[in-house]
């Protein structure tokens, strides 16, 4: 299969607008089983349609100053391509609300919306965690870190051995 022209396809340099790094410091969260998405036939890295199940819930995290980070790295494998996502955040408060909810992310896998500071594309909204979803795989809190003020660092990932078929999907909502 030829690359040739497929590369560079809707890049352009130019001051109009100009690339922009970093997400907005809001998060979307939301239990695997509580949505069903809707992809496009022709292009799979699209999702038309999201719908909410009978008592689903999505969470909204806000942070400040990129307190928020998303990664996608390739790993080449026997069959193919394949995505490592990762989704880096903080939150504050030492409430059992919030140890309650770490519990539960601890148990499940979510899937989450990210939307990027770059708005120019069609993926200025990422889902992360789209196939195989994301688990919770690190959730550290150190009380003198003035960083975080006492509050966790938060890493969201794929699970083991179940990296995602495409890097994170474009929601066209």
């Amino acid at each position: 299969m030829s690359i040739y022209n497929k590369i560079n396809a809707g890049f352009s340099l130019g001051t109009d607008q100009p690339i922009t790094s970093g997400i907005e410091d809001i998060i979307y969260l939301f239990n695997e089983s509580d949505v069903t998405l809707t992809y496009d036939t022709i292009n799979p890295l699209i999702v038309t349609g999201i719908a909410a199940v009978t008592s689903a819930k999505i969470y909204k995290f806000e942070g400040t100053n990129n307190s928020f980070n998303t990664t996608s790295k390739l790993t080449k494998t026997q069959v193919g391509p394949r995505y490592t996502e990762e989704i880096d955040f903080n939150i504050a408060g030492l409430s059992t609300d919030v140890k309650t909810q770490l519990m539960a992310m601890g148990y499940g896998r979510v899937k989450a919306i990210a939307i990027n500071n770059y708005k120019s594309g069609d993926s200025s909204i990422e889902l992360f965690g789209a196939v195989n979803g994301l688990i919770l795989t690190d959730a550290e809190r150190n009380a003198a870190d003035e960083t975080v003020e006492g509050g966790y660092k938060l890493k969201l990932t794929n699970p083991d051995k179940l990296k995602e078929p495409y890097p994170p999907k474009f929601p066209l909502f």
